[in-house]
């Protein structure tokens, strides 16, 4: 079991969008925070990116990628501060660009990525606002940068997928990167590089609806019981079991809002012996019954769905 993979596989929501754009300056593109990650990537010629403060902005050169959470309206332009008009009006405007040759023109690629439920926002709220990744030579994501350019230059069939597992490997290099050196990397991950705990992590989420006890993850570990207590405490600042119901109660959610699987199925995928169980776990943990969760969050969606389509209508 990769966790990471486990993570990246449950917060995954189908169909990355990507573009490939040739501007000729001035140019200026505005993204909407809505989307929940943006991914950039300059192939040729040099751009900008900025959130509210063009002051602060980046730049964007060949061979890196940068990565934009959602919040904030994002800008990319020629220079900082440029005046950035929205997806429709740009695509217009610069409509004729990529036949006109010119050398002055970049050529640039735009992913967005959709992620469903808690674990893809909690994978989401480790990374910065914005990361930029530089790839050395013989970096992979040089590669990737390289394959994804040609795919969109020459459209051939299946191309979707090609561009939805470019987009994966992509992301998954990204947050690696990231997470390595990052201070704010998830507590989980930082533990996956001690061997003793990656064990009993790997074992909890394997099967999170096995009946785990401390000493038999205590035997993954090849630690006694009070060692492997009080590694796991300090690593990921809770105990094992904690961390376990945590992980079932994730689950939880996500199953809940799919809206799939019923009570007593979810109790049961998840490890408790009846749908009272689970209903008083949930219910300790949440304030709420699963049923009135399930409701609420159905309900918030469906407005927020509501204003998606309003606003795009606008």
């Amino acid at each position: 079991m990769d966790i990471l993979q486990d993570h990246l596989a449950r917060a995954r929501a189908g169909g990355a969008v990507f573009a490939r754009t040739v501007a000729e300056p001035p140019w200026g593109l505005r993204l909407a925070g809505s989307i929940q990650l943006a991914v950039h990537t300059v192939v040729r010629g040099r751009g900008w990116l900025w959130l509210t403060d063009p002051g602060r902005a980046v730049e964007l050169m060949p061979g890196e990628v940068t990565l934009v959470r959602g919040g904030p309206d994002h800008c990319i332009g020629h220079e900082p501060g440029t005046d950035c008009l929205e997806p429709e009006e740009f695509r217009a405007r610069h409509a004729h660009d990529a036949q006109a040759d010119n050398p002055r023109a970049t050529v640039f690629l735009c992913g967005a990525y959709r992620f469903t439920g808690d674990i893809g926002s909690g994978l989401l709220e480790a990374l910065p606002q914005v990361l930029t990744l530089q790839a050395a030579v013989g970096d992979p994501l040089r590669d990737v940068i390289a394959l994804l350019s040609h795919e969109l230059a020459h459209p051939e069939p299946g191309q979707p997928t090609v561009l939805d597992r470019l987009l994966d490997v992509l992301l998954v290099l990204a947050i690696r990167s990231d997470f390595r050196r990052s201070p704010t990397a998830p507590r989980w991950y930082r533990a996956l590089a001690d061997p003793r705990l990656s064990a009993a992590l790997q074992a909890i989420h394997e099967d999170a609806g096995r009946d785990w006890s401390v000493p038999e993850l205590a035997a993954i570990s090849g630690l006694s019981r009070a060692a492997f207590a009080r590694t796991f405490r300090d690593a990921l600042g809770q105990t094992p079991i904690q961390y376990l119901t945590d992980w079932r109660m994730a689950l939880a959610r996500d199953h809940l809002r799919t809206g799939e699987l019923g009570i007593a199925t979810i109790a049961r995928t998840i490890g408790y012996s009846s749908p009272y169980a689970f209903a008083a776990a949930f219910r300790r943990h949440h304030g709420e019954p699963p049923g009135a969760w399930r409701q609420r969050e159905s309900l918030r969606e469906q407005t927020v769905s509501a204003d998606g389509a309003h606003t795009h209508a606008h």
